[in-house]
């Protein structure tokens, strides 16, 4: 039975590695596994999933204007697709949520979504609020702070790297740009 699945974390918490094995696991089974990742993030180029620790995967561009379940359902009858995996999920609008509850319950077809659930204000993403909401499936992936306790929170740093409160929730960078840390650490960093 097709499920919709969030996993999500802070920053370095191997995400996008995660989404990586799990469309190698489909294509070593000869199934067909759809990755989508969002167009604002080109860090590693337009197009690509790449992890931190040297794995890539073409994927598919998604915008806040694309049509997620129109798009999969053109995909699908083409070829069929047997899973749909997305990688920064956070950047989905409540729509797009929607639309892959729709691929999930009309087309049959699992959807992964991989992403930050906070932003560096302690924040909800929009994508990530709307997943939280309407996935079947929660799964919280881990990383560490400094301390050694789990991070929950992320602090974004200016270009001297002192941390930043203000600003728009989207910045993409990453590590230069940004710091995982507990919900302890980063409000002592913040002055909260």
């Amino acid at each position: 039975m097709a499920q919709l699945y969030f996993y999500y974390s802070s920053m370095n918490a191997g995400k996008s590695t995660t989404l990586l094995q799990s469309a190698f696991n489909y294509k070593e089974r000869g199934m067909n596994p759809v990755i989508y990742t969002a167009a604002i993030d080109s860090r590693f180029g337009a197009g690509k999933v790449s992890s931190r620790i040297g794995i890539e995967s073409d994927a598919c561009l998604f915008s806040d204007t694309t049509d997620l379940f129109q798009e999969i359902s053109s995909l699908n009858e083409e070829q069929r697709c047997h899973c749909i995996l997305i990688d920064e999920c956070q950047f989905l609008t409540k729509q797009q949520v929607y639309q892959v509850t729709e691929v999930v319950d009309k087309l049959k077809i699992p959807v992964l979504c991989y992403g930050l659930r906070t932003d560096f204000q302690g924040e909800l993403f929009e994508g990530s609020r709307y997943l939280l909401a309407w996935a079947d499936k929660l799964i919280e992936l881990k990383t560490i702070c400094h301390c050694g306790k789990k991070a929950i929170m992320v602090v974004r740093l200016d270009e001297n790297g002192r941390p930043i409160s203000d600003g728009d929730q989207v910045a993409i960078g990453g590590n230069e740009r940004y710091v995982s840390l507990c919900r302890r650490h980063f409000k002592e960093l913040l002055n909260m």
